[in-house]
C-alpha cells in the first residue's frame, strides 16, 4: 500500500497539520533530538515543510554544516535551540567558505520569503573557539549565520550567543529585516571572545536591523564593501567597537560602495568605538566611496572614541602619507551625540600634506556639552590647515 505524502511526513517529523490558508493545506514539521547530529533532519525537514518547529527545551545538535539556500516560502519556529557542535576539526575543514576576509560559516540560509523566528537560541559554543584560538592565532572560526542570495528574509525573536567568529552576515541579499535579536558573547576563561561582530552586511541592498541589544567584542554592526541602503535603529550596544563603515578599499583592484547608510537611536556603552568610518591606505590596496552616511541620535557611554574617520586604516603614518587612501569620504552627519564622558575624543586622520605640528583631537567636555555636527565643523575648522583635501569628508550643517 502507498501511504499518501502527508502520512510519510507525519510519522518522519512527528508532524502535525495546519490549515495555513482556506485554499490549501501544508505540512508544519515538529523535530526533536535525536540523540546523534541533528543537521540532517533538519535539512529534510526545511526541505519537505512549509513550517518547521524546534519545540521549547529541546535542544538540536547541529554537528555538520547546514545548506538551506534556494528556499522559498519557508518558516522556521525555533523556540528551542540549535546547538553549534565544537568539533573543530570538522567546522575548519568544512564549514562552507567566504572569500571575503577569509571567512567560514555554520550555516547558508537563502531564497524568498524565509522566516526564521521563535524566541529560541542560536548556540555557536564559542568557548571552545575562544581558548584555541589563543593557540593559533589563523584559525578559521565559523560565522553562526549567513543570510545569503536571499530576498524578502526576516530574523526575529531569536538569542545568539557565543559565535566563534561574527554572530550574522548578510551577502548577496536584498530586503532583510532583522528585529528582537539578542547578542551576548562571553568567555569563561581568560581567553576573551575575538572578531565576534553582531551584524557585517556585504554586498546587500535593503537591510534593517532594529530593536535589538548586542553584547560583544568587537563591532555592534559593520557596513562592508557594497552594503547600500541600509538601516539600524534602537540598538544597545555593550562592549563594542562601535557602529562601523568598512572597512573599505581593502582589496587591490577592487572599488568598494557603501552609500545611504543611517544609524539612528543607538546606546553605546564600554566601548572602544561610538560611530566609525575606516578606509585602507597603502601600498596595494583598492579604493572605493563612501557617502551618504548619518550616524544620529547616538548615547554614549564610557565610550573611548565617540566619532573616528580614520583614512589610514591599518596604516602608519609615514606609509598614509606615501601612499593615501583611495577611498572617497563625502556627505557624512553626525547628528545629537548626548550623554559623552568626562574626555570627548575625535579622531579624524586624513591625508596630510606636510607633518601636522599637534594633533587636534581632545578637549574637555565643559566645552563641549552636545556633541552634533557643530562639534565636527569645529575641528574641521581647528584641522583644515593640514589636511590635503578637505572635499574628502564635507560636514553639512
Amino acid at each position: 500500500m502507498r501511504l499518501p505524502l502527508s502520512l510519510i511526513i507525519s510519522i518522519a517529523f512527528g508532524a502535525t497539520f495546519v490549515n495555513a490558508s482556506s485554499e490549501r493545506i501544508q505540512a508544519s514539521c515538529t523535530l526533536t533530538a535525536s540523540g546523534g547530529d541533528d543537521s540532517p533532519r533538519f535539512l529534510e525537514a526545511v526541505a519537505s515543510c512549509s513550517s518547521v518547529v524546534i519545540p521549547k527545551d529541546t535542544t538540536l545538535n547541529i554537528a555538520t554544516r547546514l545548506n538551506m539556500t534556494g528556499l522559498c516560502d519557508k518558516t522556521i519556529d525555533l523556540q528551542g535551540t540549535l546547538r553549534f557542535a565544537p568539533d573543530i576539526p570538522y567546522w575548519t575543514g568544512n564549514g562552507f567558505f567566504i572569500s571575503f576576509q577569509t571567512q567560514i560559516t555554520f550555516w547558508l540560509f537563502g531564497g524568498r520569503n524565509i522566516l526564521l523566528k521563535g524566541g529560541g537560541t542560536l548556540d555557536g559554543a564559542g568557548q571552545a573557539w575562544y581558548d584555541a584560538l589563543s593557540a593559533n592565532s589563523t584559525l578559521l572560526r565559523p560565522i553562526i549565520l549567513t543570510v545569503s542570495q536571499a530576498n524578502g528574509a526576516v530574523v526575529e525573536n531569536i538569542t545568539m550567543i557565543n559565535s566563534p567568529e561574527w554572530h550574522n552576515l548578510i551577502i548577496e541579499s536584498e530586503n532583510v529585516l532583522y528585529q528582537n535579536v539578542t547578542i551576548n558573547a562571553a568567555s569563561t576563561s581568560s581567553n576573551r571572545p575575538a572578531n565576534t561582530d553582531g551584524w557585517n552586511i556585504y554586498r546587500s541592498d535593503g537591510v534593517t536591523i532594529r530593536d535589538s541589544v548586542i553584547n560583544n567584542g568587537d563591532d555592534c554592526v559593520a557596513f562592508k564593501p557594497n552594503a547600500t541602503n541600509v538601516l539600524v535603529s534602537n540598538l544597545d550596544c555593550n562592549g563594542s567597537h562601535g557602529i562601523s563603515v568598512g572597512s573599505v578599499g581593502q582589496f587591490p583592484g577592487v572599488f568598494d560602495i557603501v552609500k545611504n547608510v543611517t544609524a539612528i537611536n543607538i546606546k553605546m556603552s564600554n566601548a572602544e568605538n561610538g560611530a566609525r568610518i575606516k578606509a585602507w591606505a597603502g601600498p596595494n590596496v583598492g579604493s572605493g566611496i563612501v557617502e551618504n552616511i548619518t550616524f544620529q541620535n547616538f548615547i554614549e557611554s564610557e565610550v573611548d572614541n565617540p566619532v573616528i574617520i580614520d583614512q589610514c586604516y591599518e596604516t602608519d603614518a609615514a606609509t598614509c602619507a606615501q601612499f593615501p587612501s583611495n577611498v572617497e569620504i563625502q556627505d557624512v552627519w553626525f547628528n545629537k551625540f548626548d550623554n559623552i564622558a568626562s574626555i570627548i575624543a575625535i579622531s579624524l586622520t586624513f591625508h596630510v600634506a606636510y607633518p601636522v605640528p599637534r594633533p587636534v583631537q581632545w578637549w574637555p567636555k565643559s566645552h563641549v556639552l552636545r556633541m552634533d555636527a557643530a562639534v565636527i565643523s569645529m575641528l574641521m575648522t581647528l584641522v583644515s590647515p593640514h589636511i590635503r583635501e578637505l572635499r574628502r569628508i564635507p560636514v553639512k550643517m
